[in-house]
């Protein structure tokens, strides 16, 4: 693991953005964990955030020409991601984001910032069924752009609910987009993080994550 990976995961874990216990997700799966990327809600740990998405994408080399960041929670995080990618890595490229409902004065339409050309990046904070990254993609065509990577918070690692027990969400996006996902952490990482600790508060958790990784996640 990384040490961008184990400043995020000690970060998200103290700040309660990732919690254990049980939790009813939308797949109607009862999870030992849950990532509430909602609670990036602060300058700090929005910059952390940030930070942690510039190492991410550094560290993947991928190469892309513009980032997108899909409306509405992909708006704040594509914008800081640009900044910190400039102060950190060097890495200065422009960014642009979408309305949910097109402009019809001033500048118009339905993009804003730079234009959507060349190999774009999509930053959006999860991946479950892959609704949101189509919807995304679907635009980057439209404009004539080409999708050339993906980065998101955390991959689960998770398989859907279509019954393939090979192929998480994230890797039919990889497969039907022909493009990487990067992610600053995994439930790998999770379940690596947890089992490091003496703590005994997180350590309890190890089997029940362990477990749910062992019926839900790909094979």
């Amino acid at each position: 693991m990384q040490a961008y990976q184990r400043k995020f995961l000690e970060a998200v874990i103290a700040g309660g953005i990732l919690r254990f216990g049980e939790f009813s997700l939308k797949s109607g799966r009862v999870s030992p964990y849950f990532f509430d990327a909602g609670l990036f809600n602060t300058g700090s740990r929005l910059a952390l955030l940030a930070e942690s998405y510039a190492a991410a994408i550094s560290a993947a080399a991928v190469e892309f020409d513009v980032i997108f960041g899909p409306a509405y929670k992909g708006i704040p995080i594509a914008t800081t991601t640009a900044q910190a990618l400039t102060l950190q890595h060097g890495i200065d490229k422009p960014y642009c984001f979408n309305r949910k409902e097109a402009k019809d004065h001033g500048e118009g339409g339905l993009l804003v910032g730079a234009p959507l050309n060349g190999k774009v990046l999509i930053i959006d904070d999860v991946i479950t069924a892959g609704t949101a990254i189509r919807d995304a993609a679907d635009i980057i065509s439209r404009n004539g752009a080409k999708l050339s990577a993906i980065a998101v918070a955390l991959d689960r690692q998770e398989r859907g609910n279509d019954g393939c027990k090979s192929t998480s969400a994230i890797q039919q996006i990889e497969k039907e987009y022909n493009t990487k996902v990067i992610s600053i952490i995994t439930l790998a990482d999770i379940i690596a993080h947890i089992s490091q600790q003496k703590d005994s508060s997180l350590a309890k958790h190890l089997s029940k994550v362990q477990s749910y990784r062992d019926r839900y996640g790909v094979s």
